[in-house]
């Protein structure tokens, strides 16, 4: 049943304030402001949420699900982020496509889901529903042409007989069984330029049992002052209607229009996860539900702990990976980066607000680079569960600093490499590397040109070998000889990355020597591999001419 709908009253003022894809109005009726629409605590507004990644999403340039991987989407929609409605494909596509749709539908019949499996169909009367019906499906989406330009130009015909062809289509549907709700494709275009077609449409139709009329911004270009000024006119135009808004993002508004939409008083919102979607996609799902929960007090059956799960699933799914910082579910969004805001949030939660990382089961993280301070090690140490004393914090902090200096990307899972490296090294200078150039390729031999200050002296030259550390010991071995230096035997070679690094990652390279007294190690530490093991060879020569 059509829950309880808020009739919208137009704006007082043009004044909006947008940010980060959420809307607030500066001035605007009292009756629907945003004080007024949190404070119902007995009743708060529940706003049913569609996605369509599965039908819309698809319609991403270069992105086709696998029967299989439709399954699982809509199995994870349904049961783990709980939304209210999913459409999962358009109708008569193609044999592998009724296959997806006949296993999701075969499923949510079993789960008691059936009636929330929506499809998109065409007016074409048998040919749609027959094909919905086959494989299962109990809604049918019927998408009818939302304006007059559309149904003029794309079908050459005139609203009386669109209205006939609708009738056809919509009185077989529902002889077989099926609900029925109705796209106006392009309707924003199509009030905004014939109203009255529009209107036309829906009172020809108003009474073949169509349960909700979806209104499409089918090219993404509507203001968020335009969406509430329409809609709220067609709410009080059609008041025994129930409508949907279905944005998209061209303009970047997305998000703002769906807020837009719920304060004019509708009660269905479509979107995608990822925001997928045709040309800039639709309203991102993760971001909808939060901004309509945080910012206007709706209440929502989305378990928000799932939205991140769900985003991973289908990215991996669609091949289309979001940007690090995109809202809520981008992998550097609860990522404090300067040290000015780690040290806020260790002595009073200063930065910390309701868009918390644990609302989505997520954890905040403390970004180690240039930019790093005490606060953000200390965090990052509390959650290794690592203790070191201040002397020895401010040593690795300088470190970390200089490998931000040299734009390597710094994880958690470095630290360790950092801190052993640091806590092994000392004050020793006798030899220091000014200038290395190693040269490897493909069924060549690998050669080393080196430069070092030896205590004080300046030496250079070359080597070759089978890889690129083998031809720098071949030169630092020839050139230490004429300084009567032994190098002793090496008698074991350890490289470690951090679990789940990525290519760019820290490598630790420890090296076990056979001196003449004992068997010792040393570490180098470097996203660089051979220069790793280049850094654990010099560290052994400092400690030896100790």
């Amino acid at each position: 049943m059509p829950g309880p709908r808020v009739h919208g009253a137009h704006l007082a003022s043009n004044r909006w304030i947008l940010g980060n894809s959420a809307l607030e109005y500066s001035k605007i009726n009292p009756s629907l402001n945003q004080d007024n629409l949190m404070s119902s605590k007995a009743q708060p507004r529940h706003i049913r949420l569609l996605d369509t990644t599965l039908r819309d999403g698809e319609q991403t340039q270069g992105v086709s699900f696998s029967s299989n991987e439709k399954m699982n989407i809509a199995r994870a929609l349904l049961q783990s982020l709980k939304v209210d409605r999913i459409e999962v494909a358009s109708a008569c596509v193609s044999e592998g496509e009724k296959e997806a749709v006949s296993r999701i539908t075969s499923w949510a019949e079993k789960e008691g889901l059936a009636d929330r499996v929506e499809v998109l169909g065409f007016v074409d009367y048998k040919r749609s529903v027959d094909w919905i019906k086959s494989a299962g499906g109990r809604v049918i989406n019927l998408l009818s042409k939302g304006s007059e330009k559309h149904c003029r130009e794309q079908l050459g015909k005139d609203l009386p007989t669109h209205i006939e062809d609708i009738t056809r289509t919509v009185e077989y549907a529902r002889e077989q069984g099926l609900r029925v709700n109705m796209y106006l494709e392009d309707w924003s275009n199509g009030y905004r330029d014939s109203k009255d077609y529009v209107f036309g449409l829906i009172s020809g139709t108003a009474n073949l049992g169509i349960e909700h009329y979806l209104l499409p911004d089918t090219l993404g270009l509507m203001s968020p002052l335009e969406v509430h000024e329409s809609l709220t006119d067609m709410i009080a135009s059609f008041p025994d209607q129930e409508f949907d808004f279905h944005p998209h993002n061209d303009y970047g508004l997305a998000t703002a229009n769906v807020l837009a939409a719920v304060q004019a008083g509708i009660n269905n919102i479509h979107c995608t996860m990822n925001c997928l979607g045709e040309r800039a996609g639709n309203a991102s799902l993760a971001e909808v539900a939060v901004a309509l929960k945080d910012k206007l007090g709706m209440e929502l059956s989305i378990d928000e702990t799932n939205i991140a799960l769900l985003s991973r699933m289908v990215e991996n799914f669609s091949g289309k990976w979001i940007a690090a910082n995109t809202p809520i579910v981008g992998a550097d969004v609860f990522t404090q980066t300067a040290g000015i805001h780690a040290d806020g949030d260790l002595k009073g939660n200063l930065y910390v607000t309701n868009l918390s990382p644990e609302r989505f089961a997520r954890k905040r993280k403390y970004a180690l680079g240039k930019m790093s301070g005490k606060a953000s090690l200390k965090n990052n140490l509390d959650e290794l569960g690592i203790q070191l004393s201040e002397e020895e914090q401010a040593r690795v902090l300088e470190r970390i600093v200089q490998l931000g200096d040299s734009k390597h990307i710094i994880t958690s899972e470095d630290l360790p490499f950092i801190i052993a490296d640091v806590m092994e090294s000392k004050d020793y200078h006798h030899i220091t590397l000014l200038n290395c150039y190693i040269n490897t390729g493909f069924n060549v031999e690998s050669t080393a040109s080196i430069r070092v200050n030896f205590e004080g002296e300046e030496l250079q030259g070359t080597g070759a070998g089978n890889g690129g550390f083998d031809a720098f010991m071949d030169a630092i071995t020839r050139m230490l000889k004429k300084k009567k230096f032994q190098m002793p035997e090496l008698v074991d070679y350890e490289v470690h990355i951090p679990r789940g690094g990525q290519t760019n990652a820290l490598t630790e390279c420890i090296i076990s020597w056979e001196g003449p007294e004992r068997r010792f190690k040393t570490r180098g530490v470097d996203a660089n591999q051979v220069m790793a093991a280049v850094k654990a060879t010099l560290r052994m020569i400092n400690l030896l001419r100790s």
